[in-house]
């Protein structure tokens, strides 16, 4: 069993998953109908990746495990999502820049990715990629609209990067598994994509008429399982009727 290219593949898995339950908070809520359809559909194609990283890591494990299992009947301490995508909703303004930050990192990944030794994950980064190039399109034009729109929308988007600037960090920062997967040729070294990202950022920033961060202390350890409070209130929803009814089916 390669016990890293399981814990890769659910780390993958995991921060789709995530920020998709988070993205679904918005159903029914969006600002316009057009954007609440928008974010919704986000929040399904995140899903699907997961989706299909989890059944991966299902025939990696054997022993009866599924896709369900692995979304459902773990544990907080053995999800490998980083912490920036279980962070608390926020405004839209938050929402957006959140999904800007993950995206511009997920498509930079996802294109590496297709070069993988590992087949079955290159498929999946494969399938992904447009999707994940509408999300980063998407949400890369939401931050420019509310950087360089009204005053408000302004210092709304200045609060969520002060909330959420923290938390990037750690998708560049590489756990023992990440690196073991990358030493392989079946993972992506994500230390060669923090110059692009940051780059790209960048660039929109300046559209948006927003500042970069100085230096920061960055919050790390959602990758390894030391997740912030605000994952188990996720869990509450996400686990509900597994918990309540072990083994129920439709």
């Amino acid at each position: 069993m390669n016990q890293a290219l399981i814990d890769y593949t659910l780390h993958l898995a995991d921060n789709s998953l995530i920020l998709g339950q988070r993205n679904s908070e918005w159903c029914g809520h969006g600002p316009v109908l057009e954007q609440d359809i928008a974010i919704t559909n986000i929040s399904l194609d995140l899903i699907g990746q997961a989706r299909n990283f989890y059944q991966y890591a299902a025939t990696l494990i054997g022993n009866d495990a599924t896709e369900d299992s692995l979304a459902y009947l773990r544990k907080e301490k053995e999800f490998k999502n980083c912490l920036l995508v279980e962070q608390p909703r926020g405004d839209w303004a938050q929402t957006i820049l959140r999904q800007f930050f993950f995206s511009q990192y997920q498509y930079l990944l996802f294109q590496q990715l297709l070069n993988s030794k590992d087949e079955q994950l290159a498929a999946i980064a494969e399938k992904s990629l447009k999707e994940v190039t509408y999300h980063l399109r998407w949400s890369s034009e939401w931050v420019i609209r509310l950087g360089d729109g009204t005053g408000e929308s302004h210092q709304r988007m200045i609060k969520a990067i002060d909330e959420l600037w923290k938390y990037t960090g750690e998708l560049f920062s590489a756990t023992s598994y990440e690196l073991q997967a990358a030493s392989d040729g079946s993972g992506v070294d994500i230390s060669k994509l923090k110059e692009l990202w940051m780059n790209k950022v960048k660039e929109v920033f300046v559209e948006a008429t927003l500042t970069i961060p100085g230096k920061t202390l960055m919050q790390t350890g959602g990758k390894e399982g030391k997740h912030s409070e605000h994952l188990e209130i996720i869990f509450t929803e996400l686990q509900y009727m597994q918990k309540a009814y072990p083994g129920c089916d439709w």
